[in-house]
């Protein structure tokens, strides 16, 4: 199996989680789709060249919206 290059992997997260601001405790609205995730899915879609509002929910990226 080949490794998907929009998938963030444990020692890049690693570095990249400290940099990122922490998530407020209660916020109105849905639950937020945990910061690694959107990141695959920002990644995804650089990767792929579809627009942001396509991205499929199967992927469990967020709705790209």
């Amino acid at each position: 199996m080949s490794v998907k290059p929009w998938v963030v992997d444990d020692g890049l997260w690693a570095m990249i989680e400290p940099l990122l601001p922490p998530s407020p405790e209660r916020s109105p609205g849905p639950k937020p789709v945990p910061d690694r995730l959107c990141l695959q899915g920002i990644l995804f879609v650089l990767y792929t060249g579809i627009p942001w509002q396509q991205l499929p929910l199967e992927l469990g990226f967020g709705s790209g919206q």
